[in-house]
Formats: C-alpha cells, structure tokens, sequence
C-alpha cells in the first residue's frame, strides 16, 4: 500500500509545502481563538471524507461562535483537493483549522498508530472538570470545537502518568462529561445513554449523532460498572470500547461494539 503523503493547503491559495510557515506570530489562533475539525477519510477513487457535511456544519457553527467568517464552498472545495491523493485501502486524517485573524489551514496526514491501537480498547481514569452549568451563555463556546485545548492534552497526559489511554471527565458533583477528545456511550437496560450535555461543556458530536439516538442522563462513574458496554466515540477511532474505569474492569460486548464501529468509521449500516 502507498503511504499517505502529508499535505498542507491555505484556504483561498492553495497547497503549499507541508511544513511552510503559513501564520503570522501574532495570528489569534496561536492563542487559543480558533476552531478546528478533524476528519476521517477512507482512500481511493474518490476518497471518501467521512461525515464531511455534518463536519463542515459543526465548523460553522464553531466560527459563528467566534464572529468569524465562514467559506463554507472554500472548505469543501480545499479537502475535495486534498484528499484526492489518499491511496485506496489507506486511511488519513483531514484537520480544517480556522483563526478569528482569517487564517484558514487545512492538512491531511497519515492516520496515527496510537488512533488504531485505541481501536481495540481504551482503559480509562476518571478526573474533575470545573464546569459552570449556564443554560444561556454563549461566551462560554460549550457548543463550539474551539482550538483551545490545553486543558484536554494535559488531561491526556496525566492519564498516561497513571498509567490509562485515555481520560473521562467528571463535573464538581461527579456527574460524567465527556472524555479529552470523545464523547461517552454506554449500553444498559435495553438502551443507549449518554451525558446530557446542555450547559455542561460537552460538544456535540457528529460520530455519537451518526450511531443513533441515545437517553441524555445525568449519572456518576460507577453506572459505568452495571453497562453491557461502554464506549468513547471519536471521528478517528470510531467506537473505543472502554476496558476499564479507574482499574476497575467494564462488562464488554464484542458484538455491540463491532456493529457501533461499523457505523462509526461509515463500514456497512448497523443491523
């Protein structure tokens, strides 16, 4: 199989060298006042950009959260271009990142070895988030995927420090969120759950939107321990089923979480 060759594009000028200086020093989203999407594509011929459209509407929303224009045909039109190369059988990550200084980026790299390896499982820790449950209160960009992610890459970090993959957020009264870089989903009593999100900081997310519905609850930690499965939904891994919760091993269903990957990474629709 061909590698998947990295490639940089600016919108409104086209590609440039994968590793050219494309932003001022003093450009906004250098400190945080930006949006981003990142997107899974299947190579061939075409490449299959996976859920562009429902990206591309988080996006937006994202950048009219941050009074900051939006080109929606640009966008569409610079990952149709960038993505064309992606050989057919590889996978690639599609990143669209948007400034309030106007600087539009747009990437597409190799799919990262730790991405499939999180495919077959994550164990995970819990740890507090400081969240402010407002029902009105657009400033606090709750609903937009902004490129402020210091807190969730140390997040990260310190579940690597003890010794997990990945992290699961939870409120002052220990309600749970939502992980760094996915939402949550678990199976119990016949139905789908998640976190309810309204007011509470979790993004929406177009993986979780794309499996089907599910019952918004507001639960702690230890629901987790009574679930026939418990996943981490992102745009990359698909469906991560969760193998532990703070060292305490989670039920699991194999066949639950084959059918959810299939819909997750747009593989055959779930029966």
């Amino acid at each position: 199989m061909n590698p998947v060759r990295p490639r940089t594009a600016v919108l409104d000028s086209g590609e440039v060298a994968w590793d050219a200086a494309v932003v001022p020093a003093d450009d906004a989203g250098l400190r945080g006042e930006g949006c981003f999407e990142t997107i899974l594509v299947h190579g061939g011929r075409p490449a299959h950009v996976v859920r562009l459209e429902e990206h591309l509407d988080r996006f937006e929303r994202s950048a009219a959260a941050l009074d900051t224009p939006f080109d929606r045909a640009g966008w569409a039109a610079l990952s149709a271009t960038l993505v064309e190369e992606v050989p057919d059988g590889a996978e690639a990550v599609l990143r669209l990142s948007l400034s309030r200084s106007g600087s539009g980026l747009a990437t597409v790299r190799p799919l990262p070895a730790s991405v499939l390896a999180g495919r077959d499982g994550v164990h995970v820790v819990t740890l507090a988030r400081a969240t402010v449950t407002v029902a009105d209160a657009p400033w606090l960009l709750g609903a937009a995927k902004t490129s402020s992610y210091a807190v969730n890459g140390a997040a990260l970090r310190e579940a690597a420090r003890r010794g997990a993959d990945d992290a699961l957020f939870v409120d002052a009264q220990g309600f749970l969120l939502e992980g760094p870089t996915a939402n949550l989903l678990w199976h119990l009593d016949g139905a789908w759950h998640t976190p309810v999100p309204a007011g509470r900081g979790v993004l929406p997310g177009t993986t979780l939107a794309a499996v089907g519905p599910a019952r918004e609850v507001l639960r702690r930690p230890e629901e987790l321990l009574r679930a026939d499965g418990v996943w981490l939904l992102s745009s990359l891994r698909g469906a991560a089923a969760v193998l532990s919760v703070d060292g305490t091993p989670l039920p699991g269903d194999a066949d639950l979480t084959r059918r959810l990957q299939q819909v997750a990474l747009e593989r055959p629709p779930l029966h």
